[in-house]
C-alpha cells in the first residue's frame, strides 16, 4: 500500500540540471539526492523528465459565478493541473463581479472544494467594474480569501484620480493593482491591431498607443504614491520601452505577457477565424520579437495565461460579434518552451522563475514558487521536453474550446503534477483524488 502523499520521483532533472531523486511526504520535499529509497512510496520513473516548481498563473478567468456554461472553478482548475499549475489567480469579471468579500470568498471556497490547485481570487478595483468608485478593497484583503491582487481586467481603470486612490489604498496591506492598460476612447469599435493587415482587411484598428498611454500614466502614478503596479497582458514594443524606462527609475512596476502574444501575430486574422480575436489584439512580428526579448531580460517579469474560455455560441459567429479571448492553461508551458527555451532565450531555470517564482512573489502566494529543496512544499511539475503533441480541443479539461492552437504541434508535455505532495496529474492524465492514497 502506498503511503498517503508518499512519492519518490527517481532520476528527475530539477530545473533541467543533473538527475536526482526527490522524496515527497506529508506535503513536503523531505529528501533529495541519488539512490534514495523509501518503503511504501510510489516510485515515479523520472528518466529524461525536467522537474519545475508548480506553475503559478496570475491571470485566469474561471467564469464562476455566473458563466458556468463557459467554465467553472472545477473545470478550470482541472485544466490548470494538466498544464502544470498548482496555483491560479481567478479574475474578478464574474457575474456578480468579485467586488465584495462575499464573492471572493465564494470563489476561494470553491477552489478549496475542488482541490486541484490553490485558487487565489482577484478582487475588483471598482464596484461592478464600472470605474466610478472603489470596491471593498480592505474587507477583501482582511477576509478569509486574503486578496492581494486587485484588477478590473477586461476594463481599464480610466480615471487617474481613482487609479491614484486605489494605488494608495493597497499600500496598507501590501497589495497590488493589476491594470488592464487600454484607453477605451482610442479603441472604440476596434476589431484588431491597427496596422498593415487591418488596412488590407478593412477592419477598424486597435492602436498600440491605446495601451502605451495608460502604461505611461500609471507608472508615473505608481512612482508618485510609491505603490505597486502590475501591468496585465503587455502586447507592444512601445509598452516594453516604457516599462524598461520605469524599472530603470526604480518604480515598483511588474508586467506580464501571455503565451499567445509570444507566438501569434496579426497575420492570423487574415483567416477571419474568431478564435484569434483577443484583448489586447495579436500584434506584429516586431512586437512579438520585442516581447520575447523583454521576457528574457527581465523587463517583463512573468508569463500569465489570460485563460479566457467562452461558450461555443460566443465564438462560433461572425468576427465582429465574437467574444474576445483564448484558452491557455493547458498549452502555456508548451508555447513558452517553443518561443523561449527552444530559441535559446531562456533556460529551464528562467522559465521556472517567470512561470512560478515571480508570479508567486507578485501575488504574495505563500507555499508556491519555492525551490525544489528539502523542507519546501511539494508543489512540483514533471515535464517531458522531448515530447511532441498535436492540440486537440476535445481532449482538453477546460469547458472552452476556443484554443488558437487547434491542430498545431507543440513541444513538451506535462507528465505529472503534484499539488501539496499529492498527484493531480499522472502519466499526462488527470488523477483521481483516491490516487492520493
Amino acid at each position: 500500500m502506498t503511503a498517503p502523499g508518499h512519492h519518490l520521483l527517481r532520476g528527475v532533472r530539477p530545473l533541467g540540471g543533473d538527475p536526482t531523486d526527490l522524496l515527497l511526504r506529508d506535503g513536503l520535499i523531505v529528501e533529495a539526492g541519488r539512490g534514495l529509497a523509501a518503503a511504501g512510496a510510489r516510485v515515479i520513473d523520472g528518466d529524461g523528465l525536467v522537474a519545475l516548481p508548480g506553475l503559478v498563473d496570475l491571470h485566469t478567468h474561471l467564469r464562476e459565478p455566473g458563466r458556468e456554461d463557459a467554465e467553472t472553478v472545477e473545470t478550470g482548475t482541472r485544466a490548470a493541473a494538466l498544464g502544470g499549475f498548482t496555483a491560479v489567480h481567478a479574475m474578478a469579471n464574474t457575474e456578480p463581479v468579485a467586488d465584495t468579500a462575499g464573492v471572493v470568498e465564494q470563489v476561494w471556497r470553491l477552489g478549496r472544494e475542488a482541490g486541484w490547485t490553490d485558487v487565489r481570487p482577484v478582487g475588483a478595483v471598482t464596484v461592478g467594474l464600472r470605474g466610478e468608485r472603489l470596491a471593498e478593497l480592505g474587507t477583501m484583503a482582511d477576509g478569509a480569501a486574503a486578496v492581494r491582487v486587485f484588477s478590473d481586467d477586461g476594463r481599464c481603470v480610466g480615471d487617474p484620480v481613482l487609479m491614484r486612490r486605489a494605488l494608495e489604498y493597497v499600500k496598507a496591506f501590501d497589495g497590488v493593482i493589476a491594470q488592464h492598460p487600454q484607453d477605451p476612447r482610442l479603441t472604440d469599435g476596434a476589431q484588431m491591431h491597427e496596422g498593415d493587415v487591418s488596412a488590407v482587411l478593412g477592419l477598424a484598428g486597435w492602436p498600440a498607443v491605446a495601451e502605451e498611454s495608460i502604461i505611461a500614466r500609471d507608472v508615473l502614478l505608481a512612482e508618485h504614491v510609491r505603490s505597486r503596479l502590475h501591468l496585465c497582458h503587455v502586447s507592444t514594443a512601445g509598452s516594453v520601452e516604457i516599462i524598461r524606462w520605469a524599472k530603470g527609475r526604480g518604480i515598483a512596476v511588474t508586467a506580464e505577457v501571455t503565451p499567445h502574444h509570444l507566438l501569434l501575430t496579426d497575420e492570423e486574422v487574415r483567416s477571419y477565424d474568431p478564435v484569434f480575436k483577443v484583448n489586447p489584439p495579436l500584434r506584429t512580428a516586431d512586437d512579438v520579437r520585442a516581447l520575447r526579448e523583454a521576457l528574457a531580460d527581465g523587463t517583463i517579469d512573468v508569463v500569465a495565461t489570460d485563460h479566457a474560455p467562452h461558450a461555443g455560441e460566443d465564438k462560433d459567429c461572425e468576427w465582429a460579434d465574437a467574444a474576445e479571448g483564448m484558452t491557455g492553461l493547458e498549452t502555456a508551458l508548451s508555447v513558452v518552451q517553443a518561443t523561449m527555451l527552444d530559441t535559446g532565450l531562456l533556460d529551464w531555470a528562467g522559465i521556472a522563475c517567470r512561470l512560478s517564482a515571480a508570479p508567486a512573489r507578485i501575488g504574495r502566494v505563500t507555499g508556491q514558487g519555492r525551490p525544489l529543496a528539502v523542507g519546501e512544499p511539494a508543489n512540483v511539475v514533471l515535464i517531458d521536453p522531448a515530447a511532441r503533441r498535436r492540440v486537440d480541443p476535445s481532449a482538453m479539461a477546460t469547458t472552452g474550446r476556443n484554443t488558437p492552437y487547434r491542430g498545431r504541434e507543440l513541444p513538451g508535455a506535462v507528465v505529472a503534477t503534484f499539488y501539496r505532495g499529492h498527484p493531480t496529474v499522472c502519466d499526462g492524465a488527470l488523477a483521481t483524488r483516491r490516487e492520493e492514497s
